[in-house]
């Protein structure tokens, strides 16, 4: 197949683009500058340079391509987002950019577009111990600050689904950890990150089986909405304390929840105000996927194990 993948170089996007090639399809890279384009052909892709949010630019950069799937996996993202701000661009990206590549989509006579989505569309709060499916209500507003990136989320969804022609999924990704393990180590050694006493269970997946799942979504999905996460939920605090154990640096520091409240009141939410389980059966079922890493531990110590030049084992 021929997949244009918008987000290419990012850490999940170029794991998707190595694996769509080594399977054998064509992979073409929408990024924003020249060392994304020379990223992408030393991998063996090609590459088109624009801005998604320009809706004029990337729909000239993509004129000449023909494509079978489109792939969205925007953000704008560099870091873990402290306070609301953090997230304007990446909602753009989820309303606007995602419906700038639905139009690339019909430009290219693409007949599927996978878009990345998240568990957090479920519910900024205690969503209990009962697994979420994607029958569960999603996007749906609670009447505090997170309504606008609930609605991001939303939006993303309904254009995708909604879109003539297109057999669209959307890929609900747990909390992404793994291939920026390295970087939260050094923040960890720096006591750049703090983290809270007591947290909720999130549901949690590593950016290569994030990959996986959506290389199985472009081959074998059907139009709708897929849970890709981990089997064992965990608290963020968990997942810090797990980077920090096996790169050897301190733990996290400890601030009370009224303190993370005031200064990060994004990440005090997430680490503090949520609790969730979700189900991934429904992608084990329909896209032949199950996590490689079926815990944050599981993952972390992959990294690590790789890093180090040996083979980590990993219960499936």
């Amino acid at each position: 197949m021929r997949v244009i993948v918008a987000g290419a170089t990012g850490a999940v996007g170029m794991p998707v683009v190595t694996r769509l090639l080594a399977a054998g399809h064509h992979a073409t890279g929408i990024v924003r500058n020249a060392h994304g384009v020379g990223e992408l052909r030393a991998a063996g892709a090609d590459a088109v340079i624009a801005d998604v949010l320009d809706r004029e630019a990337v729909l000239r950069a993509t004129s000449d391509i023909s494509a079978d799937v489109v792939v969205s996996e925007l953000t704008a993202l560099k870091k873990p987002p402290a306070r609301h701000g953090d997230m304007h661009e990446t909602d753009r990206l989820r309303i606007d950019g995602t419906a700038n590549l639905l139009e690339v989509a019909q430009q290219t006579n693409a007949t599927r577009f996978v878009t990345q989505s998240m568990i957090f569309g479920y519910g900024y709060r205690d969503l209990g111990v009962t697994p979420l499916t994607e029958e569960s209500p999603f996007g749906t507003p609670q009447g505090d600050r997170f309504d606008e990136h609930l609605e991001a989320m939303a939006s993303n969804e309904r254009q995708v689904f909604g879109a003539d022609g297109i057999d669209g999924i959307a890929l609900r990704y747990g909390l992404l950890y793994g291939n920026d393990a390295e970087s939260v180590a050094a923040m960890l050694k720096r006591r750049a990150i703090p983290s809270a006493r007591v947290g909720g269970g999130l549901a949690f997946i590593h950016h290569l089986d994030a990959a996986d799942a959506t290389v199985a979504a472009i081959e074998r999905g059907r139009g709708g909405a897929y849970n890709v996460v981990d089997d064992v939920p965990a608290t963020f605090r968990e997942l810090l304390d797990s980077v920090a154990a096996a790169y050897h640096v301190p733990r996290p520091y400890v601030l009370p929840n009224w303190m993370l409240r005031a200064f990060a009141p994004y990440a005090a939410k997430m680490m503090t105000g949520v609790n969730m389980r979700a189900s991934n059966e429904k992608a084990a079922r329909e896209l032949g996927w199950r996590p490689r890493y079926r815990s944050i531990k599981d993952g972390v110590l992959a990294g690590v194990t790789a890093e180090a030049g040996g083979t980590a084992s990993v219960q499936h």
